[in-house]
């Protein structure tokens, strides 16, 4: 079975399991849902959702972070773990979007990433889930899965994206994100898959091609 075979098989039940992903973390808009990104760094999606309301109801601009002092800022996200270094780069990216950007979140790579603790993930994942653009963000978890089931090397994360959007079309990136994110918790967690009896279907099926 060749690397494109396999990520159509992929592909194929990826769509049948979450035909429609919805994105994962609560926003109000493109600047909140760029804050949230920031504090899932580490930090589950589910914890994030429960610190953002007290968060956006003191602040959902740039404006209105930026003048919140950092101690405000990292009392409010302490849950979500790495506080200082959240709560500077939120306090930080909040500022630059107001000098720099007129206070709205930038549409490119270039732009997204001189803001404080925006990667290129974080990036990737605004691009494409905030602005619909070509892009396919892999974490850790996506990394993970595209080596077990034969997508990538898996040799780096980079080197896993690179892989990634040569088998799978451009207009599937969006959704496929979110259903390998999906996926990988529901059915094909980090600690299973280990032998045949522990593997989810996919890695089953797979296994077998």
């Amino acid at each position: 079975m060749t690397k494109k075979q396999r990520a159509e098989f992929v592909m194929r039940q990826l769509d049948t399991h979450y035909p429609t992903p919805q994105i994962p973390l609560k926003f109000k808009n493109t600047f909140t849902f760029l804050v949230a990104v920031v504090l899932s760094a580490q930090c589950t999606d589910k914890r994030v959702n429960e610190v953002t309301p007290k968060l956006f109801a003191k602040a959902d601009t740039p404006q209105k972070m930026a003048k919140l002092s950092q101690e405000e800022i990292a009392e409010i996200i302490k849950p979500c773990g790495l506080t200082k270094a959240k709560s500077a780069n939120l306090k930080s990216l909040s500022q630059t979007l107001c000098d720099k950007f007129n206070g709205e979140v930038p549409q490119t790579f270039e732009q997204l990433e001189s803001l404080a603790g925006v990667g290129h993930k974080t990036a990737s994942v605004i691009m494409s889930q905030a602005f619909g653009k070509p892009a396919f963000p892999v974490d850790t978890h996506i990394h993970r899965l595209a080596k077990r089931w034969g997508l990538s090397n898996g040799k780096s994360v980079e080197q896993t994206e690179a892989d990634l959007k040569k088998v799978f079309p451009q207009e599937a990136w969006h959704n496929l994100h979110l259903q390998f994110i999906y996926y990988g918790r529901e059915f094909c967690k980090a600690h299973t898959c280990k032998t045949p009896q522990t593997r989810c279907p996919m890695c089953k099926a797979l296994s077998k091609k």
